[in-house]
This record gives structure tokens, C-alpha cells and sequence, in this order.
């Protein structure tokens, strides 16, 4: 499975739709978002490209009420779960949350094969060592919204565990 990690788009619905549609073009499934959305009408761009969406909220947390409402009325296609959430995909659990520190100190436990944050506005992957002796992929997508730097996305393939890092596309 395919999954398009995105975190940190801060209201830019321009850049968070292209991401997801060049995502899409690329195979992606599934929408991994690590917070900042902040108004939860940014979310209505990614109801053309009808693939589900997992999105927490960040410390950038806009309408929470809004945000709440917004999932309920998008007919199963946004899950929205509060500041984490941990979610199974294929044979792979996945932990969301939106701070890297946490983030990282998660995948020490090697409770998930995948940890996805957000906050830096910077792009990277980790292969962790975890207490279990295995290793945990923590990644951070960067920031979507190009909040002071480039606009970023992730792909990620579960099969595999390769993740890649894209540049939004621009018209």
C-alpha cells in the first residue's frame, strides 16, 4: 500500500491539493496528515481526489469543533483523531503525531513499523534502533503549506518501507 504522508499546511489549499493529486498520480491510497491543518476548510480540497484521509491536529489547532464536524460530514472520507492517533494499515502500525521529539521517542518502543510527525517544516527519514531490537521508521514530511521554505510531500510504500521526498508540483 501507498500512503502520501503530508504535514504543516497551515490553510494553504493550493499546495495541499497538488500534493495529494501528485500523490495520486504516483499510486498513493491513502492521506496521512500530521497536523496543522488549522482551518478545517483547507481539508475540502482533497474531496476530488476521493481517497481517505487520517489527519490529527497539531499545535496549530484552528476550530477543533469545526474540524470535528468537518470529518463527520465528508461521508467517511476524513478521520479525524484529536492530537494522535494509532492506526493499522495493511500489516503495518502507524503512529501520528505532530511533535518529532515524541515522535522519535515512539519508535524507540518499536511498537510501530512507522512514526509520522510534522512541526519542523523540515523534510527527513530515520531508520530507528528500537528496545526490541528491530528498527522503526520515524519520518517528518516537511511542511505542505511551504511555510518558509519549500513546499513538501512524502511518499511512502508499505510493502517496502522506501519513503521518497517531493517537491509540490506548481502550475
Amino acid at each position: 500500500m501507498k500512503v502520501c504522508i503530508l504535514a504543516d499546511s497551515h490553510d494553504h489549499g493550493k499546495l495541499l491539493g497538488a500534493a495529494v493529486g501528485d500523490a495520486r498520480a504516483r499510486g498513493a491510497e491513502v492521506i496521512l496528515h500530521c497536523g496543522d491543518v488549522v482551518a478545517p476548510s483547507t481539508l475540502k480540497v482533497l474531496f476530488a481526489h476521493s481517497l481517505p484521509v487520517h489527519v490529527i491536529h497539531g499545535n496549530n489547532t484552528g476550530d477543533l469543533v469545526a474540524m470535528l464536524k468537518s470529518a463527520h460530514r465528508s461521508d467517511g472520507l476524513i478521520h479525524y483523531h484529536g492530537q494522535d492517533v494509532t492506526l493499522t494499515l495493511g500489516t503495518r502500525r502507524i503512529f501520528l503525531v505532530h511533535y518529532p521529539l515524541y515522535g522519535r521517542a515512539l519508535a524507540l518502543t518499536g511498537d510501530y513499523d512507522l512514526v509520522c510527525c510534522g512541526h519542523e517544516h523540515r523534510a527527513w527519514t530515520d531508520k530507528v534502533l528500537n528496545i526490541q531490537g528491530g528498527y522503526t521508521w520515524c519520518v517528518n514530511p516537511g511542511t505542505v503549506g511551504g511555510v518558509g521554505t519549500v513546499a513538501t510531500y512524502m511518499m511512502g510504500d508499505l510493502e517496502t518501507m522506501d519513503f521518497q521526498i517531493f517537491s509540490v508540483p506548481l502550475d
